[in-house]
């Protein structure tokens, strides 16, 4: 199933995509991680099987992220070989983990903000996955599959100088207003099938920038969630962007970094598309 939320900022409205291509509205007030937890997604589909969720109107709806704001968002770094060696860095050893605040979270087409004295705010296309269930010490990848809601695109848009040359941690750098677009879809992962053969791209400006596949990745998304579980207790509703191919502006030549008025575009195939115009904050 592909889940979404439709209407203004701050007053979404939950429905579900149907195999016609209509919006029905799904009865839940909100996707999040209680109706995760609660069982909201084998819900939803007996009612869209029984036919009695009602057809909602979609023309002029904006498209909002999919999932209501996460308790977390955790992402992992040069999880693709190709974009360490773009950052001049090795391959890990093991993921390297930064967290995110969830305020960044904004839907897959609104405007992206680059902050007050930012010069290097970059793009980051990656496949995220949505925790359903209370998951710790996990043992296995079976284990770790079976936690997973489902999967979205996020663009883990990153201010290279406040992550690199500012001191501290990465977080810096990945936490500024608007730096998660998310959605459009939360794809439940019974649909998406094989999460290590998807394509992804991104567009800045319509020319191809990044052109990657997840089975690329150094660490997959099973140990992705299995290795977190060590370290945290991973909640439902969080949220973990697992890392982006070769192609950011940091690595190429003149490093091309987003101004106001530029246009990224991001799909990841059976994950749907976005499209932002980055603004000034």
């Amino acid at each position: 199933m592909k889940l979404l939320r439709v209407g203004p900022a701050g007053q979404e409205r939950p429905v579900v995509l149907d195999d016609a291509g209509k919006l029905r509205d799904i009865g839940e007030p909100e996707i999040d991680g209680a109706f995760l937890a609660s069982g909201g997604v084998a819900r939803v589909r007996e009612a869209l099987e029984r036919g009695d969720l009602p057809v909602v109107d979609a023309e002029g709806l904006r498209i909002g992220a999919p999932l209501a704001r996460p308790g977390k968002i955790v992402c992992i770094g040069l999880n693709y070989s190709d974009h360490a060696a773009e950052s001049g860095a090795e391959a890990p050893a093991e993921p390297v983990v930064f967290m995110k605040a969830s305020s960044t979270m904004v839907g897959p087409h609104d405007e992206v903000l680059i902050p007050r004295g930012s010069v290097k705010t970059d793009w980051e296309v990656e496949l995220a996955i949505v925790i359903g269930q209370e998951a710790r010490y996990l043992g296995s990848a079976e284990e770790a599959r079976g936690v997973i809601a489902g999967y979205a695109i996020s663009n883990d848009v990153s201010e290279r100088e406040f992550q690199l040359e500012r001191g501290g941690q990465w977080d810096k750098g990945k936490s500024c207003e608007t730096f998660n677009p998310f959605g459009p879809w939360l794809v439940t992962a019974d649909e998406v099938g094989d999460p290590q053969r998807l394509p992804l791209r991104l567009w800045v400006n319509g020319e191809l920038r990044q052109d990657g596949d997840t089975k690329n990745m150094i660490f997959d998304v099973a140990e992705v969630v299995r290795y977190l579980s060590q370290f945290m207790v991973l909640e439902p509703g969080d949220v973990i962007n697992t890392g982006t191919p070769a192609g950011v502006a940091m690595g190429m030549p003149g490093q091309p970094y987003l101004r106001a008025g530029d246009v990224m575009e991001l799909e990841i195939e059976g994950l749907g598309r976005q499209r932002q115009t980055v603004g000034q904050a």
